[in-house]
């Protein structure tokens, strides 16, 4: 149970590095950087949470 509960903790955390990665990548920007950048970071944090979920249902046991 342990294992399980510390792969769920460093899911979490990889969850809150995509979270602030996109923070990072669109915070301060001028208009038209963050027009640019934006959805690139959009993109990237998706990409990122679809992975985490996807990791994360692995964890969790199947529906009898």
């Amino acid at each position: 149970m342990a294992d399980k509960e510390l792969a769920e903790e460093l899911l979490q955390i990889e969850e809150a590095d995509a979270w602030f990665e996109y923070l990072e990548a669109t915070r301060g920007q001028t208009e038209a950087r963050y027009a640019e950048v934006e959805p690139w970071a959009w993109a990237r944090l998706n990409q990122r949470l679809r992975a985490v979920g996807a990791r994360r249902s692995r964890l969790r046991p199947a529906a009898a």
